[in-house]
């Protein structure tokens, strides 16, 4: 029997020199989405007056801190001492996952090591983080959608980003594919596709998308706003409905 989501093991590691502490709010929100964070270790060198930000957030949130004393200048100790830790927490067989929080693409062969050995990776950072990176995950979040929406240091309005215009979205010709490709594969021979299984189908494709990257909460409502899809539901005799999608090339 498949082990419930809501019952995997994860381990946080956190790579605080490439991390804000801004996003924590939303980044243990979004792993509670995944599993139970049953470790939750971030790596640095605490003396270093760039990190003082972190104190209070990692208190709040019972996040270990691991010292590492950057020993030569130009290397970067804190990487060596959370990849030796990670190998550690996966040879003691007590996980189900990883959470890789970095922006950095050092950590590739990590993630693709931990996947090796059948343990989910989830990857997070920030949208330029190098795609070798991004890939070696299960899935990867961009942190800039973690982010709070308070007020900025003016104490401005923070303003909601923008969403896409449907010919926006109809000229990202990546997002497009992915989206129609996800379909098609995904299609009983009607051509309708179970919007669950289209959804793991670009997740396994494209660790990178997640809707709320085009200010959508959901993928059938991205689905439903780039027009190029119909969206059904059909009831399931149970009194639930599943949701399914066709590319609207295939009516008729």
């Amino acid at each position: 029997m498949a082990q419930d989501v809501s019952e995997l093991k994860l381990a946080v590691l956190i790579d605080a020199d490439n991390t804000s502490p801004a996003i924590v709010e939303g980044l243990i929100a979004e792993i509670a989405k995944y599993g139970v964070a049953t470790v939750k270790r971030i790596y640095g060198d605490w003396t270093n007056p760039h990190l003082k930000g972190w104190k209070e957030v990692l208190l709040s949130h019972a996040i270990q801190p691991i010292q590492q004393f950057g020993y030569t200048v130009g290397k970067n100790a804190t990487d060596s001492a959370m990849i030796i830790d990670a190998m550690d927490l996966l040879y003691s067989r007590r996980l189900d996952g990883f959470c890789l929080v970095s922006s950095d693409s050092d950590f590739t062969r990590l993630a693709s090591r931990l996947r090796e050995e059948g343990n989910l990776v989830l990857g997070f950072g920030v949208k330029t983080t190098p795609k070798p990176f991004v890939g070696a995950c299960d899935k990867f979040i961009f942190t800039e959608i973690l982010r709070p929406n308070v007020a900025d240091q003016a104490q401005k309005p923070a303003k909601s980003p923008k969403k896409p215009t449907v010919t926006q979205l109809k000229r990202d010709s990546r997002l497009v594919g992915w989206l129609r490709d996800a379909v098609e594969d995904s299609a009983e021979e009607d051509g309708w596709a179970y919007m669950g299984r289209v959804g793991r189908n670009i997740a396994s494709r494209a660790p990178e998308f997640d809707p709320r990257n085009y200010g959508y909460a959901r993928l059938g409502e991205l689905l439903q706003a780039i027009g190029l899809f119909e969206l059904t539901t059909r009831s399931q005799g149970n009194g639930e409905g599943r949701r399914y999608v066709r590319d609207k090339r295939k009516k008729g």
